[in-house]
């Protein structure tokens, strides 16, 4: 029997970053009839080739989005128009603003130097954790928990690999935000250099911020990502079936193209020591550690919530005032603006 590979184009809705594109590709993989895969964050399309036999383009995009609609994907043959959903925005603004001022009442109470050595604010690299945990971006670590957990269920074994995932995740975190951090200490960052990094981790941050709004569709093409061939590489390891995979997958989650995670490993290149280094990454995945754990005993999804919008946009604006924040301090240390800030 002869296969007819055709190649076909469709449209794909829910997409965010470039985490979506690897998710994306790495679901549809499993489907025998597909000869290639390319998602496109840039124009939300997918180019597909493989064999549907006498199949029309609608039953070719129901057939594939019952394999992506987990991860909140949808394909169809028509365009679906943008919806930026500013109702959604209005009710995120007060709820944004509320945990910006409580993060600032806790540093004046001193709570948050409970987590906060020397200049490398331990605590605000938790918080960023947790805005990635709630965040669209989480969904390229909740995929590679999906898929993981699905492997071991046919086993009937649940529970140790799932500890052996955070476990190995954290770990991870801790020893390879060490040596990123020892790295650094390696060069000797100029002012300038500093002034620079802490800029480019701003901008990082704000272009995070913006897609998480998701009522402005050109910021995701702004978003930078890990290449291509570490992240599918590092999502491939869920796809094994060993003792140790759940490990190896937590320690995995270190090289996904999460933009939260870049940016945080930026900034442990600046602290100049392995413990510093390894704290700030360790304080980050403990942030994400109580959504995923979520993710990992039940079927809870923020993005297939009715409320995800609200969350996104939520998590979005704490993301840009962060950001913001960043920015303007790095201005200061260079001299360029006058101290505005006092906390």
């Amino acid at each position: 029997m002869v296969e007819s590979n055709k190649t076909y184009t469709f449209h794909v809705q829910g997409m965010h970053c470039k985490a979506c594109e690897f998710v994306i590709e790495s679901e549809l993989k499993e489907l025998s009839n597909l000869s290639s895969i390319k998602p496109s964050l840039k124009n939300h399309q997918i180019e597909i080739v493989g064999d549907f036999g006498n199949k029309t383009p609608e039953q070719i995009t129901n057939e594939l989005t019952q394999t992506t609609i987990k991860h909140g994907y949808t394909i169809s043959v028509e365009k679906i128009k943008h919806q930026a959903k500013w109702r959604d925005l209005k009710m995120a603004l007060p709820i944004a603003l509320g945990f910006v001022i409580l993060f600032v009442l806790l540093q004046k109470l001193g709570l948050i130097n409970l987590v906060k050595v020397s200049d490398v604010n331990y605590g605000t690299a938790f918080v960023i954790g947790i805005i990635a945990s709630l965040s669209s971006c989480a969904a390229v670590v909740g995929g590679l928990l999906l898929s993981m957990s699905a492997t071991f269920a046919k086993e009937g074994d649940r529970v140790k690999p799932q500890l052996m995932f955070h476990g190995g995740r954290i770990v991870s975190f801790f020893v390879l935000g060490g040596i990123i951090g020892a790295l650094g200490s390696a060069f000797t960052l100029s002012t300038s250099v500093s002034f620079i990094l802490g800029l480019i981790i701003g901008l990082v941050m704000l272009v995070l911020g913006l897609n998480l709004l998701d009522v402005f569709p050109w910021a995701k093409k702004l978003q930078p990502s890990m290449p291509k061939f570490i992240a599918r590489h590092a999502h491939g390891v869920s796809k094994l079936n060993h003792t140790l995979t759940p490990m190896l997958v937590g320690v995995a989650t270190f090289f996904l193209p999460c933009g939260f995670t870049q940016s945080m490993q930026l900034f442990t290149l600046t602290t100049g020591s392995f413990l510093k280094g390894g704290l700030t990454m360790l304080s980050f995945a403990l942030g994400t550690l109580p959504i995923l754990a979520l993710i990992s005993f039940s079927s809870f999804s923020i993005k297939n919530n009715s409320k995800s919008g609200i969350f996104f946009k939520s998590a979005g604006l704490i993301v840009i005032i962060f950001a913001l924040f960043n920015i303007i301090n790095s201005l200061v240390i260079a001299g360029i603006l006058p101290p505005i800030f006092n906390f």
